[in-house]
């Protein structure tokens, strides 16, 4: 049986029906999930899914000893004739995140412990406790704040300032889980030590309700608190001699057996502003949470002791962080990257530039006017946006020297452009729908939209766009694709057929997107240039197919293809999404950031090149114009049999 799927299509910004398989949501969360990464972390407690459990448990004989239930916890009955004939004295569970309660652990261990298992149970895991640490760090905390812009002009140096109701966010309620042990140690400052914060007893009964715990502290140095770093532990029992642990390098107490995780990782807190701290002055720090967040404070006194109302969990108001997440607000703070559009932009205004900007939320209009355009309209097609960037021009008194069109750029008329022609159609591009690398070409189908209203001569910036791809070996990722085999001593194979069959459907033999500064990886080929996108000229008309092959010229395992977009602002200027600059001759790669790449994994990742032996990669890559869509197949060709 087929169905209907409507899908929002982030490069040609339409909506399209599909025809797919009526299993295929199931075979993309399947093919997408990261189970094979937990069943490969030997410290977890874990429960695959209620569809494979069954075939497992019975493959393993164990079918007239565990019963599945496939249901809600909250929804199960104890009783005669219920799904448990009785409460249980032992409860098994696994429902934590990075976050450790943003899966709803403590409502549904409060449910579990009125309603499924009897008083004096003992739960595995036994306890949690969860660690924080204060930093100071300019990297995390461009993540979250916009820094001044500074643009150098013929006139002298502008400065582009963040509105004051941006700067008094508390920001997003959302944690930013990231791979901390890629942060460089250089990145931050600690203002204090590691604390444990609170714990939770999961045998005891469990509290939903909203809560704080403060822990007193001497800052280690003076400078200004910013940032909470935290990560959590788990007991697995009462005596505390089965520990699994979070932490990263520098607080693990054996950094030799740091376990790789991608489920779990480690949490950036952002205080809703930053603060002074001296050190020998001591202060208080406060994790407050509900029944699914948590975030910190910093206080002068506890919050017992002060009659402080705590204060509630951060809401963004300013817009910002509704519409940029972490990584574009790096992007934009990045001082660097700007100047290099500074830079292009002044190869290309002239005194009398119309300007068009279509990006989401970005500063280009601000630059294009301080470098001297003569009038500036920007397209705004979200509310969100819209109204940001009126109150970023009023911070900056540009509120009647920008023109700001609240609608999609497909929809421009002649009357919103004041019956100018546009002679500089500017785009990063960036938009805040994409996903993967080429997403943004949407730029090009908006470049091709507004042809009307391009004067003769129109300049477009970027004027053309690359697809990059390289080899790589990962470091760690790779195990979030790699078969389980044996966990623990049950048969998993089951498991491992069903995301064998899920990688079979079509969306899921799509690259996927990745942050990569955060997984490191080898090259095994030199970056190779695979298409070319041309925005001087309208989207075409026919597909845009590139075949040929990448030669493997370093020993190691294939895990995959990773792919990424360059801009080429102008011939002398190129902006990249994906390595930054050439790699060490270790092969050891530089990666964008700011940006997520594109990671296509090959299905047979684990072939060693020995030294020396040929070897390469062919590929088949197509953008479809009609749809927006890239698709592509790598395959492992002139393979050594004996290198495997």
């Amino acid at each position: 049986m087929k169905v209907f799927c409507g899908r929002a299509n982030p490069t040609t910004g339409s909506v399209e029906w599909l025809e797919e398989d009526e299993h295929y949501d199931y075979h993309q969360e399947i093919a997408r999930s990261s189970y094979a990464d937990m069943l490969h972390d030997k410290d977890r407690v874990f429960k695959p899914m209620a569809d494979a459990a069954v075939k497992i448990v019975e493959k393993n004989g164990f079918g007239d000893k565990i019963k599945i239930i496939n249901k809600h916890s909250t929804e199960v009955t104890v009783g005669p004739d219920g799904d448990m004939p009785c409460r249980a004295n032992i409860l098994i569970t696994e429902l934590f995140d990075t976050e450790l309660i943003g899966e709803g652990a403590l409502p549904s261990y409060e449910h579990a412990h009125r309603h499924l298992v009897q008083e004096n149970c003992e739960a595995v895991p036994h306890r949690a406790t969860v660690y924080a640490q204060l930093v100071e760090s300019r990297r995390m905390w461009s993540w979250t704040k916009l820094f001044p812009v500074r643009v150098q002009t013929s006139h002298g140096e502008q400065v582009i300032v963040p509105p004051l109701e941006l700067e008094r966010c508390p920001g997003a309620p959302s944690v930013y889980d990231i791979q901390l042990n890629q942060v460089s140690p250089t990145d931050f400052t600690a203002l204090s030590d590691v604390m444990p914060m609170f714990s939770v007893d999961f045998s005891k009964q469990v509290s939903s309700s909203a809560a704080c715990h403060s822990r007193h502290f001497e800052p280690l140095a003076s400078g200004r608190a910013q940032v909470v770093l935290s990560w959590w532990d788990i007991e697995m029992d009462p005596e505390g001699k089965i520990k699994c642990t979070m932490a990263p390098f520098w607080a693990h107490s054996d950094p030799e057996e740091l376990q790789w995780r991608d489920h779990w990782m480690q949490c950036v807190y952002f205080l809703p502003q930053e603060e002074p701290v001296v050190q020998g002055l001591s202060l208080c720090l406060v994790a407050h949470h509900d029944d699914y967040c948590v975030w910190y404070s910093l206080q002068r006194t506890s919050p017992e002791k002060n009659g402080r109302v705590s204060p509630a969990r951060p809401v963004c108001d300013c817009q910002a962080h509704l519409l940029w997440n972490r990584p574009r607000f790096g992007e934009i703070n990045d001082q660097g990257r700007t100047d290099q559009y500074v830079q292009a932009l002044r190869t290309v205004l002239k005194p009398d530039s119309v300007c068009l900007c279509v990006s989401d939320g970005s500063l280009l209009s601000l630059l294009a006017h301080h470098l001297g355009a003569e009038q500036v309209f920007t397209v705004e097609s979200s509310a969100a946006s819209h109204r940001l960037m009126k109150k970023i021009f009023k911070a900056n008194h540009l509120e009647d020297k920008i023109n700001i069109i609240e609608k999609r750029p497909e929809s421009l008329t002649s009357a919103d452009l004041e019956g100018k022609k546009v002679s500089l159609l500017l785009g990063e591009p960036f938009f805040a729908t994409s996903l993967l690398p080429w997403h943004n070409l949407y730029f090009w189908y908006v470049r091709t939209a507004v042809d009307q209203h391009l004067g003769p001569g129109a300049v477009v910036l970027p004027q053309v766009a690359s697809l990059h791809a390289v080899v790589v070996e990962f470091r760690d990722l790779w195990r979030i694709r790699s078969p389980c085999g044996d966990c623990e001593g049950f048969d998993v194979h089951i498991m491992d057929d069903m995301i064998k069959r899920a990688l079979d459907f079509r969306e899921s033999k799509e690259a996927e997107p990745h942050p990569l500064w955060e997984y490191p990886c080898r090259r095994l080929s030199e970056p190779q240039q695979i298409l070319t996108f041309d925005f001087r000229h309208p989207v075409p008309l026919h597909p845009l197919r590139a075949e040929g092959s990448i030669e493997l010229r370093r020993p190691g395992r294939s895990h995959g293809a990773v792919l990424w977009m360059e801009y080429h602002l102008t011939p002398d200027s190129t902006v990249s999404t994906g390595l930054l600059k050439p790699a060490e001759d270790k092969g050891d790669c530089c990666w964008n950031p700011h940006c997520k790449q594109a990671v296509y994994f090959f299905t047979t990742p684990d072939c060693r090149t020995p030294r020396g032996s040929p070897r390469a990669v062919s590929y088949t890559v197509e953008f479809h114009p009609h749809t927006g869509d890239v698709t592509m197949d790598f395959t492992l060709s002139d393979t050594v049999e004996d290198g495997c």
